[in-house]
Order: C-alpha cells, then structure tokens, then sequence
C-alpha cells in the first residue's frame, strides 16, 4: 500500500464505516420505532372499541389487528432488503459505484422525508416508506463492502466489520425513541436524517470510486476525486493506474486502463495462485455458480438463520408485551435492551472476519499442494458452524417464555446476526469469482428473502389458532436450525475430498 494513499483509505475506510453505522439498516431497530409509532396512534383504529384507552399502548389481545399490521410493515420492509439485493448487486456490476450509490441516497431520502411528514391519518405511507429505506441502505452496504479491497490481506475483517456496522445502525432508531421521550418529534429526527444526505453525496464524489475498487489491488491505485477516471465518461477507477505517468496522452492512457481493468478482473480472492503451465482456466460462467451445490447449502443456511432473526424482530413488541402482561414501562425497558445490544454488533462481527483471516494463512502455511480456493474455504468452515451454534442458543432461549432470559436471548441474538451477514458476505467473496460477487449477493439475498416472507404468516398463525402460544412453532424452527449444521460439513468434506485427490495425484 503506497504511503501516499494512506491517508485517503483509511478515511474512506472510516467513514464508510460511519456511514454503515448510521444509516445501512436502520430497518432493524423495528421494536423501537413501532413504541413510537404506538405511542403516536398509527393504525390505532384497528383496535377494538373494548381495548381501552391504552389499548394501543399495551397491546392487548384487543390490539391483535394493530401489531399484524406493523409486522406486515417489518416483513415487506424486511423482504425487500434482501430481495432488492439482486437487482442492487446487478446496479453495481452494470453502473459501478457513483450510479449506485445516488440511487441510494434518493431513496433513502425520499423515505425519511416520508416519514417525517407522515402522521396518524397517513400511517399507510409506511409501507412505501420502509421499503424505500432498506433499499437505499442496502446499497449503501453493497457499495462500501469493496472497501475491503483497499486493504490485501485483512479484507474479511473489514468485510465483516462493515456488516456488524449494518447490524449496529438498528439503534438508530433506539435514539429516535429517546429522543421522543425528550420531546424530540419524530419529524424532526426523520428531517435530521434527510439533510445528512448532504453528507452522502459529499462521500459519493470525494471519498468513493466511480467504477469499482478491484482486488487484487494493482500498484499506484488511486481513486476518488483526483482520479483522472472522473474525467473520462464510463470509465472506471481503474484508469488512475496510468494517469501518473502521463496524464496528456488520453486515448493511450485509456486503452492502458482498459487493459490493466481486465487483468484485475482475471484475479480471484480465492485463486490467488497463477495458473499451472498448460493448465487452462476454469469457465466462469454466472449460472455454474449459481447451480453449484455450495450455493445451494449456502442459500438454505442463511434463509433459515435469517427468519429467526426477522421473525424475532418482527415480533419483538408483540412479545415482550404478552411476557410483560401488558406493562408499558416494563415492555419499554426490555426495548431499550435489545436496541443497546444490537449496537454492540460493530464490535461483534469483526471477530468472525479476523478468524477466517487467521485461519486463511494458517492453513497457507500447512497446505501442502493445496489450492488457494481449498485454503480459502477451510477457513470458513469454523465461521459457519459457529454461526449456526449461536443461532440454536439464541433460538433456544428465545423460545422459553421467561422475561428475565430475554436478556440473554438479544446478547445471542446479536452476536448470531453479526455473524451471519458479516460470515455470508465474506464466504461469497471467498467461495466464488470477485465479479460475480455484486450478482452473487444480491441473488442469495433475494432467494432468501423469500423464505423470509414466512414471518407474517407464521406471526398469524400464532396470534390466531395458536393463541399466542408459539411453542409448536419454535420446535420446527429450532429443528430446521439444526439443520443448518449440514452445510459447513459439506464445505467441509468438500475440501477434505480436494486435499485428499491432490495428495493421491
């Protein structure tokens, strides 16, 4: 990394890390901006004429309505977080960063502007609102993950570091309840966010390639305003490389970039070994990867341990006021717990990209004719079974009807979520081709997101013939949890049956 550039990522780095922080998934502080919302009388009216005056505080059974309502709010919210990914992933590919990432921030704009002006009578308006939000979030992500590019050989640790920041932005919205509490409106917050779009836009052109950020890193990299990319129209950071020697030569610096762009393109995170003499490469068809067995168990993994987090989210206020016995102050406290714990996932995700970093040139050293992918997926081994064991404890305590353990439930909670998304971001770019890696994520996102769909009905179905008691219902999922085990042993035996090919060769 030259010296002269390092001032610029590690701002580029931080700052993309605040930016995470502070507005990628805001969606996920639910459970605090529905009290909010309750308290301002959104879809008060579905309650019942028996409720009470406090019905839509306390959520009675009387307000059954009323929390269906906002969970379909979370659960299309939550849905097009993930399913938008796609179409986002291909945005990037396609229109690199810059396009990318103004898209975003009109969204998000758009929806917190939406929020701020909504009211009791235009409650409605929150289901245009929160999908525009998660939408402009998501890319948002998407867009900053390539920051990991910028530095080599601790790429997973920032990959995984920019999800736990993901993660954390749900307390964003537990300083909005706060706020409230102090006589902050709920307008002025949403506006508050509105205007740091400035800022967005600001980070867009001075801190942010117009193409992508390629791996690995080629010399003299350089981005940003300064680039001479910016000049160029459809061109790509990439074209700085020979910008430096001589920047009148125009058309021969593009032809150059052009060039110097394929060749990182040839260079995977996980191949980082050339080629054998007359061994020729491996077609890098999109579909192939698509078909392939590891994404399909990686697909099940995650769409599983993404509909207990969603579900739980989702239905958190309905929750905690059933084991509450309808107490507002005590359902409040609770939600101030779980919004505080969910910060703490910026601290909790990086733990996993740092042990799959670890482990990546632990086994480098062992490997004794091994290639880089089977190096690259060993390490993630552990990273997915831990994930999967963090899941089935916090799935175990959330199933227990006791106030108190609840505690315990959002600490597993977060950790689990931290590394979910930071080990699933970081076994993509490890797993499969860095330029399928936009379309990659968005595909498994989006596919997922349709099993995440099943938290609304499942939420009915509780509330209704259940009578909100979800025990039936947490045996089948803690069971498919279980299940989740399958896929790091795959990966597992897959590299086991690699290794042991090449020493028999």
């Amino acid at each position: 990394m030259p010296g002269q550039g390092l001032p610029l990522r590690v701002a580029t780095l931080l700052t993309g890390l605040l930016e995470c922080l502070g507005f990628a998934g805001v969606l996920f502080g639910w459970a605090s901006l529905v009290f909010v919302f309750k308290t301002e009388h959104y879809f008060e009216e579905l309650c019942e004429p028996d409720a009470g005056p406090m019905g839509n505080v306390t959520g009675s059974a009387d307000c059954k309505a009323q929390d269906e309502r906002f969970s379909l709010i979370f659960t299309l919210g939550s849905f097009m977080n993930n399913f938008m990914t796609f179409p986002a992933g291909f945005i990037f590919d396609r229109f690199k960063t810059t396009v990318a990432r103004l898209i975003a921030i009109f969204l998000y704009t758009s929806a917190t502007l939406t929020i701020a002006f909504s009211s009791a009578d235009s409650a409605p308006l929150l289901f245009l609102a929160m999908p525009m939000l998660t939408v402009g979030g998501i890319l948002f992500l998407i867009t900053n993950l390539q920051v990991g590019n910028l530095f080599g050989k601790h790429r997973s640790t920032i990959i995984t570091l920019y999800n736990g920041a993901f993660d954390s932005s749900s307390a964003v919205f537990l300083v909005i309840k706060l706020l409230y509490e102090r006589g902050v409106s709920l307008r002025a917050s949403f506006i508050f966010l509105s205007v740091c779009s400035a800022w967005h836009v600001g980070r867009t052109f001075l801190l942010m390639p117009r193409g992508h950020i390629p791996y690995p890193l080629p010399p003299n990299y350089s981005y940003g305003l300064s680039s001479p990319s910016w000049g160029w129209p459809g061109g790509s950071c990439v074209c700085s490389l020979c910008a430096r020697n001589d920047t009148t030569e125009g058309e021969k610096n593009t032809a150059e970039s052009e060039k110097l762009e394929m060749q990182s393109k040839e260079c995977l995170p996980a191949k980082e070994e050339a080629l054998e003499p007359g061994k020729q490469p491996e077609p890098r068809s999109f579909w192939r990867y698509v078909l392939s067995q590891r994404f399909a168990c990686h697909l099940v993994w995650l769409s599983v341990i993404q509909l207990w987090h969603y579900l739980f989210i989702g239905t958190l206020n309905s929750l905690l006021t059933n084991l509450a016995g309808g107490d507002r102050a005590l359902v409040s406290t609770y939600t101030n717990a779980f919004a505080i714990t969910q910060f703490f996932g910026v601290l909790c995700a990086p733990w996993n990209g740092l042990l799959m970093d670890r482990l990546k040139q632990k086994y480098q050293k062992e490997a004794k004719g091994s290639s880089a992918m089977t190096v690259a997926l060993s390490s993630a081994v552990p990273s997915l079974a831990l994930t999967s064991l963090l899941c089935l404890g916090f799935a175990l305590c959330a199933s227990v009807p006791i106030l108190p353990l609840q505690y315990v439930t959002f600490i597993l909670q977060v950790i689990s979520r931290s590394f979910l998304y930071g080990g699933n971001a970081a076994f993509l770019t490890l797993a499969f081709p860095s330029e399928h890696f936009g379309k990659l994520f968005g595909l498994v996102m989006a596919l997922s997101a349709i099993v995440s769909l099943l938290q609304f009905p499942i939420f009915t179905f509780i509330k209704g013939p259940l009578q909100n008691d979800p025990l039936y219902v947490n045996v089948l999922l803690v069971l498919a949890t279980v299940l989740t085990f399958v896929h790091p042993f795959t990966v597992y035996w897959e590299c086991r049956q690699e290794t042991s090919s090449l020493a028999a060769a």
